[in-house]
């Protein structure tokens, strides 16, 4: 594996850290209840930890293929969920989405960062590095 690629697969694993850690610092230690779909964001981000850290031990790549997946379903559900809370077209849907609306925003950081925009950064942020890895592997090759 090309220092490049490690380099890339690093960032990845720091992003998924740094994201299920930033999760469990809003639900456990300010104690916001996640929605449903932050239930989901959550399930798709906490296992791209494991798999790109164990990628990046083994230093296979190949290994990763997962978290493309994983990362590239999260954007499209943390997309959908920033929609549900910023466009008034899509809030309705937010109220049936279980005990806490998803519609509802616990942070609101410079009118438009919210839990769901952070999340879907972090997702983009991974998918678009493991896209640069495998443009680079395949270069390599």
């Amino acid at each position: 594996m090309k220092k490049q690629s490690e380099t890339l697969l690093f960032i990845a694993w720091a992003q998924a850290l740094v994201a299920a850690l930033g999760s469990l610092f809003y639900s456990e230690i300010l104690g916001y209840t996640p929605c449903e779909l932050c239930w989901y964001q959550r399930i798709l981000m906490y296992p791209l930890v494991i798999v790109y850290g164990a990628a990046l031990i083994k230093k296979k790549v190949e290994m990763a293929i997962a978290g493309l997946i994983l990362s590239g379903i999260g954007m499209a559900v943390s997309i959908y969920h920033y929609l549900i809370q910023k466009v008034p077209a899509f809030q309705s849907a937010g109220d049936s989405c279980g005990l806490v609306p998803c519609n509802a925003e616990y942070v609101n950081y410079l009118g438009f960062i919210t839990i769901p925009f952070l999340a879907g950064t972090a997702f983009i942020i991974i998918f678009v590095s493991h896209v640069m890895i495998i443009r680079s592997e395949r270069k390599n090759s």
